[in-house]
């Protein structure tokens, strides 16, 4: 691991914290992890909340999307439910996300990183793998240099912060990301792999969720020390398909390379409700906010899509889900509401739910969209321009400038 240099600054910049390592300028796979991302952003848009609790999520039977480092050290997380997090710190601020404004600083962020390389791997709006490997001689630079660099560009230009996880692989610098955040810059070199994991509980194995780790702590496997004593074929025999995977990466082995070009499968919104529901009103008018949300998100992204879903949790929590194609790929509000309402009229009438999803998927690029006027909506191609026309004054006036007498419902 990375150590401090205590009493030392750094010659050119002045700052303490200076870190050593025998790999540092070796590496040359990082992961980048924005901190507390929404809460972030909504701090610096208004600068009366930076020494508040606050939550991005949604209502009291919502969850948390996320929470600033205040409200974390109070207890709150991600996905917590929403009264549980209000519970243990009743004096937070509660704002809903917005996503369009999130999408407009990640592509920001991701503007930034494009410029050192094109080896970007994005996992959410928030985090991205990045392979500086070979950039040296382009930046004169090392890769952890460039990735100090990045970070106080983040800083400068856009007033967030985020953590640095470098590494020789994609599984070691997500990993070190989380280390020491916020504001963090980890290492985990070649020579340290193995000591450094053989303590650590394996629940650091990115995709490893509850049930799977129920099942290695009853197998004996609470550590990667447990996991390494354990054979290939064994853990192949015990656990299908991810026993090979699980073996390499107790041994902090990981072949994956950063994908460029891996595509988002859908763009999704949804709600859990105050108090369950059967009103066709509040419904269709929560159903049209949600694909404002997914319109806005997608437009961000320049994506369009062809598959629209609707997604209903019954006040017995049975899961109910609905698709249907549509006849022309679409990033438009309107469309995504005409498809997702006529699936929600046949539903069983009077049917009480707790929860409303709506999601679109088989996305592609806007250049890649293959469209044309739809011949069976005359109207439809006068309601898209209105739509963006709509588009552009919420843009320069605000998201309340214009609102649909639906989305009031």
């Amino acid at each position: 691991m990375a150590t401090n240099c205590p009493n030392k600054r750094c010659p050119n910049c002045g700052s303490p914290r200076i870190l050593n390592h025998p790999e540092l300028f070796s590496l040359s796979i990082a992961h980048l992890d924005c901190d507390a991302f929404y809460a972030s952003i909504e701090k610096r848009e208004n600068p009366d909340l930076a020494d508040k609790p606050l939550i991005i999520g949604g209502g009291r039977r919502g969850v948390v999307s996320t929470a600033c480092y205040i409200a974390r050290i109070r207890g709150v997380r991600s996905a917590m439910p929403m009264f549980q997090a209000l519970k243990i710190c009743p004096d937070a601020v509660i704002l809903k996300p917005r996503m369009s404004l999130y999408a407009k600083v990640s592509k920001d962020i991701r503007q930034m990183m494009g410029e050192l390389t094109p080896s970007i791997e994005p996992l959410s709006l928030d985090e991205a793998f990045i392979d500086l490997t070979g950039t040296s001689k382009l930046h004169n630079a090392s890769p952890a240099v460039v990735l100090a660099k990045l970070a106080n560009r983040i800083h400068r230009e856009l007033g967030l912060t985020g953590s640095i996880g470098l590494s020789h692989n994609k599984f070691l610098a997500k990993i070190a990301s989380d280390l020491d955040k916020p504001r963090g810059f980890s290492i985990i070199g070649k020579a340290e792999t193995n000591s450094f994991l053989e303590d650590k509980p394996i629940r650091l194995i990115w995709g490893i969720g509850k049930k799977m780790q129920m099942l290695l702590e009853e197998s004996g496997i609470r550590t990667f020390r447990d996991l390494t004593r354990w054979d290939r074929k064994d853990l192949n025999y015990k656990f299908g398909q991810i026993g090979d995977r699980l073996w390499y990466l107790g041994r902090g082995e990981d072949t994956r390379s950063v994908e460029s070009h891996v595509s988002i499968k859908s763009v999704s919104n949804e709600i859990t409700f105050l108090e369950d529901t059967s009103d066709s009103d509040l419904l269709d008018g929560h159903l049209w906010r949600m694909c404002e949300k997914v319109s806005s998100r997608m437009k961000a992204k320049s994506l369009v899509g062809r598959v629209a879903s609707l997604k209903l949790k019954t006040s017995i929590h049975k899961i109910i889900t609905k698709r249907t194609t549509l006849r022309e790929p679409t990033q438009l509000a309107d469309t995504m509401y005409d498809a997702l309402s006529n699936l929600m009229e046949k539903m069983e009438p009077g049917q009480i739910y707790r929860l409303l999803g709506a999601s679109i998927s088989d996305l592609c690029s806007v250049k890649e969209a293959n469209m044309c006027d739809d011949l069976l909506d005359t109207n439809a191609l006068k309601r898209g321009k209105a739509e963006r026309a709509s588009d552009s004054i919420r843009e320069k006036f605000g998201p309340d400038a214009i609102i649909k007498g639906r989305a009031l419902r």
